[in-house]
C-alpha cells in the first residue's frame, strides 16, 4: 500500500506562485514601458536586451548562453527585436559564418528608460519585503535556475 496521495495542486504551488509573480511583473514592465513610449519593446525582449546592456556585439550562441535560451528560441526572438528596430545583425569579421548581434540607436535610447523602470520596480517590492528579503530572494530564485543539472 502506497502512501497518503499528495495534495493536488492549487494556487499555492511554488511553481504557480513563481509563474503569477513573473506574469504580474510583466505586466508592471510593460505598462511602464507603454507610458515612457515604450509600448512596442515585450517584456520578454530583456533575454536579448539585457545581456547586450552588458557586452553589445554578442554571437548568438553566446545570447543565447547568457539569456539561458535555447539557439532556436534566441533566434527567434532576434529576428522579432530586428523587425521591431531594437538590433541588427553584422557579419562577424572573424568568421564570416556567423553574425553579431548589436543594439540600435532605438535600443540605446531606451537602455536608460528600462534601468529608471527596472529600478522603479526594484523600490516596489522593497517597499514590501525589507533588503534581506530581497536577497534572499534573489539568491534563492539563482539557485533556482540551476535545477535539473542545467547553469
Amino acid at each position: 500500500m502506497s502512501g497518503p496521495l499528495p495534495e493536488p495542486p492549487g494556487r499555492d504551488d511554488l511553481g504557480f506562485l513563481l509563474a503569477k509573480a513573473t506574469q504580474r511583473w510583466n505586466e508592471l514592465l510593460a505598462e511602464r514601458f507603454a507610458a515612457a513610449g515604450y509600448g512596442d519593446v515585450r517584456p520578454s525582449y530583456g533575454s536579448v536586451l539585457l545581456p547586450l546592456f552588458e557586452e553589445d556585439g554578442l554571437r548568438m550562441g553566446e545570447l543565447a548562453r547568457r539569456a539561458r535560451l535555447s539557439k532556436q528560441t534566441m533566434t527567434e526572438m532576434v529576428r522579432r527585436l530586428d523587425r521591431d528596430g531594437l538590433v541588427e545583425r553584422r557579419a562577424d569579421p572573424c568568421d564570416g559564418r556567423a553574425s553579431l548581434i548589436f543594439l540600435t540607436a532605438r535600443s540605446r535610447a531606451f537602455e536608460p528608460i528600462a534601468a529608471r523602470i527596472l529600478g522603479e520596480l526594484d523600490r516596489f517590492v522593497r517597499q514590501r519585503l525589507d533588503d534581506e528579503r530581497v536577497e534572499e530572494l534573489k539568491t534563492a530564485l539563482r539557485e533556482l535556475l540551476s535545477l535539473g543539472g542545467h547553469t
